[in-house]
């Protein structure tokens, strides 16, 4: 058996386990369906009415989507570091299976909250308004790149969850860089409105890719009342998203394996 089939295998064996833990913790389901349901019915019907009207609810999906699938990474976080602290890694360290299976078994299944949670949450849109206005392979690809982002900063959930010393630090430092990552962009408005700086970042955030993008895919317009996106990641939206992911799982994958092995070595 090769390195990659040997991790391939161990791997499905570990996110099948994590799979069937999240039956006795209900709450990380209930966590990661509930709190995109409150964030769509917060800006559809408090920010709303005076961002753009039912035109904004459209807009305001595709933000929803790269917002949700970037607070899943603290899924990746929790469970990786609950895993630490109890000592479940110093048995699996103890059996002959492959290094890589652990961490990529943690991403993998935190991959399936993704699927739940972008599926509550389209159907939730689709009850406020929202449509998928371009073709149906426009919108498989519109979801396909968003998972390929939730499994992209899932890699930056174990790096910090392996560097951490306790769930408890894990899950403060897990939620530090989602708040700013995730509003400092065009997920919700305009970066048209923010300081020069402020601007800068949002216009090359990740997450403002994955929003703009996943609006095109899914044939959803900028609402009258906002100005158009403009710069270069907002013009190649779907490119710079693409390469964006790839560059988070080509830095953090080997951050994290890299913290793994040290642990190991303990």
């Amino acid at each position: 058996m090769t390195t990659l089939t040997m991790a391939a295998r161990d791997s499905s064996v570990l996110t099948w386990r994590n799979l069937l833990n999240l039956r006795r913790n209900p709450g990380a389901l209930l966590a990661a369906t509930v709190q995109p349901l409150m964030f769509v019915l917060l800006f559809a019907y408090v920010f709303g009415g005076s961002l753009g009207g039912d035109g904004y609810r459209e807009f305001l999906m595709g933000g929803i989507f790269a917002q949700a699938v970037t607070f899943n990474a603290s899924f990746t976080t929790i469970g990786l570091a609950n895993d630490l602290q109890k000592g479940v890694v110093d048995r699996f360290r103890s059996l002959p299976m492959s290094r890589l299976a652990l961490v990529l078994g943690r991403t993998t299944s935190d991959l399936a909250i993704s699927i739940l949670t972008l599926t509550v949450t389209s159907l939730c849109g689709l009850l406020i308004g929202w449509r998928i206005r371009g073709s149906l392979l426009d919108a498989v690809a519109a979801y396909a790149l968003i998972l390929l982002f939730a499994f992209a900063t899932s890699w930056i959930g174990a790096t910090i969850a392996l560097t951490a010393r306790s769930v408890e630090v894990a899950q403060s430092a897990g939620l530090i860089w989602l708040f700013p990552t995730t509003l400092i962009s065009t997920a919700f408005v305009s970066a048209a409105a923010m300081p020069a700086p402020l601007r800068a970042l949002a216009e090359w955030n990740p997450v403002s890719a994955i929003a703009t993008a996943s609006r095109e895919l899914f044939g959803n317009p900028v609402p009258p009342g906002l100005p158009q996106p403009s710069g270069w990641p907002a013009q190649h939206a779907t490119a710079y998203a693409v390469l964006s992911a790839l560059a988070l799982i080509a830095v953090f994958m080997p951050l994290a394996l890299s913290r793994y092995r040290r642990l190991a070595r303990r």
